[in-house]
């Protein structure tokens, strides 16, 4: 963060500073900036040595601010010190009016203490009397990537990232927000790719016009733009979010054609600064998901309130997300027992993610797993999640040997283009048998690609993996996937045998479930069994295998491994 004290030296000067000639600085910056594109621009005001920066290139190398006194020397800080000499004898030369402009490359300091290459070029302006009046020049930065986005003309993910890691690390109080058009694919199939891009130019113009001088907008990877807002709460937000969308619910007109559009979005006020903008991203991403998938647009805002269900949220899902990158440190696993439903003996177990560390205590898996699931470091996880499982069943099948073990997929997984060479490599590297290994997927995969979740299923069986469908019956589209994909498992939800004992209706539907299963030749499993009643109503059905608190709770391997049944 900088100096307390540097930044009263530069307040003092810019108060000082004629009005006229910052309009002079300003308009000269503005000109530049249009031409510039994809580089820092900045211009000086040699004769008062007050400078105007682009913002990105502040919030990139953690500079003052925008204006600066002196930023000549401030600059120099940043430069690497084999760098430093050559870099200050270029301007010295400048401001002695020896030459009129430099081009140089050396390496700068970003926030994060790591350097960039840069690439330096600047010239001087003369006044009417040929002295030296302004210096303005721009630097490229070649080792991150354009913050522009080619289609909309708005700063692109990267810049959102860089703006708020400045916003957190300098404690400046933001409301983020992500917003996205609803379904866009439908405009893609029914007008074409051009069409759809003329659809989302529209729609970022008026995004950028709308939020104006109260934030910033960017746009996100596909058809999610993010708005970081400055002079209002997330209440205002909403408001202004319920707007926008009874604006686009309206219509607009395109190429002759009239547009309706709905919206998602999520947002987030960010008032707690001890957390990494990942964090952040992801906890905003997730909210927009939730608009999504359950919410129906609603703008839905990620809390992170101090009552007793909420309390320090944010800052728990930081340390989770940190442990990731500590060697996985504070997760482990704990293992269901799955017993067969006739002999009532183990023949499997589901691997289950835990988490716990000395601040936080143990924290429910519901609690930051849906969170994790959206995070870009998810897939590492679920890697480290599949290895573990298979290195502890190693042991458990010197005793079990028809063990099996059940290991959870997130959609996020599957999407990603290795998932499939990820588990073959994972099996082969640990020594696991196939056969062995059971991956459930859940409901939810109905999100994916149809095509693409069969070719991952297909296979994966082809190489001896088993796949269970989790959560059977919680959904809407539940049947469709038992019938389009050759599941070898369908596990039934817990929520559907909660009242079998007392409840005629629950028993025949889970009679019905258990029968589509069966159908499509897949063994039924049932989740949630808790009395001996329960038990012993489903064993008149077609199930193959229970789980649930009656057999037993999720136990560490050591205590799995000493159990006698």
């Amino acid at each position: 963060m900088v100096d307390e004290g540097l930044l009263k030296i530069q307040s003092e000067k810019l108060e000082a500073y004629p009005e006229e000639r910052k309009r002079k600085l300003d308009a000269l910056f503005e000109a530049f900036s249009i031409v510039a594109e994809g580089t820092y621009v900045y211009i000086c005001d040699m004769k008062y040595d007050i400078s105007r920066w682009s913002k990105a290139a502040v919030v990139t190398f953690d500079l003052p601010s925008i204006y600066m006194f002196n930023a000549g020397d401030i600059w120099e800080d940043r430069i690497h010190e084999e760098d430093r000499n050559v870099y200050h004898r270029g301007i010295e030369s400048i401001f002695n009016g020896k030459t009129e402009g430099h081009d140089m490359q050396y390496r700068a300091k970003r926030s994060d203490n790591e350097y960039d290459v840069c690439t330096c070029r600047g010239t001087v302006l003369m006044d009417d009397k040929l002295q030296p009046n302004y210096f303005v020049g721009v630097i490229r930065n070649h080792g991150v990537q354009t913050h522009i986005d080619s289609l909309t003309g708005l700063r692109n993910q990267y810049g959102l990232l860089e703006d708020l890691a400045y916003n957190i690390r300098n404690h400046k109080e933001i409301v983020f927000s992500i917003v996205g058009i609803s379904k866009f694919s439908e405009f893609n199939e029914v007008y074409g790719y051009h069409f759809g891009n003329k659809i989302l130019q529209a729609f970022s113009r008026y995004l950028y016009e709308y939020v104006g001088n109260t934030g910033s907008v960017y746009r996100l990877d596909g058809t999610k733009f993010a708005v970081i807002s400055y002079s209002f709460n997330t209440k205002e937000a909403t408001r202004r979010y319920n707007m926008l969308r009874h604006h686009f619910r309206k219509g607009i007109d395109i190429e002759g054609k009239h547009i309706v559009i709905d919206l998602n979005g999520g947002c987030l006020n960010v008032n707690n600064f001890d957390v990494d903008y990942e964090t952040v991203y992801s906890c905003v991403n997730f909210a927009y998901g939730e608009s999504k998938i359950r919410r129906q647009g609603d703008m839905v805002e990620f809390y992170n309130d101090l009552n007793d269900e909420n309390r320090l949220r944010l800052e728990k899902f930081h340390a989770i997300r940190g442990s990731i990158m500590q060697d996985y440190k504070g997760f482990f696993l704990v293992y269901q027992p799955v017993v067969d439903s006739m002999t009532e003996k183990v023949i499997g177990a589901e691997a289950l993610l835990r988490w716990k560390d000395d601040k936080y205590g143990l924290v429910p898996p519901d609690h930051f797993i849906p969170l994790l699931e959206r995070d870009p470091l998810f897939p590492e996880l679920g890697k480290w999640i599949l290895r573990t499982a298979l290195c502890d069943t190693l042991k458990i099948l010197e005793k079990r040997p028809d063990f099996v073990i059940n290991v959870n997929l997130s959609y996020t997984q599957l999407e990603k283009a290795d998932f499939v060479d990820m588990v073959l490599d994972t099996i082969e590297e640990v020594g696991f048998p196939p056969e062995h290994l059971c991956l459930e997927v859940t409901e939810r995969c109905r999100l994916l690609d149809m095509d693409l979740l069969k070719n991952i299923v297909v296979n994966l069986r082809g190489h001896g993996v088993q796949i269970a469908l989790d959560d059977f019956g919680t959904g809407f589209s539940s049947v469709g996937l038992v019938k389009n994909l050759p599941f070898d498992v369908i596990k039934i939800d817990r929520s559907f045998v909660m009242k079998i004992e007392e409840d005629k209706k629950e028993r025949e539907l889970i009679e019905n479930f258990v029968n589509v299963a069966s159908t499509f030749g897949a063994r039924v499993c049932v989740e949630g069994i808790e009395t001996e009643g329960m038990k012993d109503i489903l064993k008149s059905y077609r199930v193959k295998s229970f789980q649930g608190y009656y057999y037993a709770k999720p136990m560490l391997l050591e205590d799995f491994l000493k159990m006698d049944n």
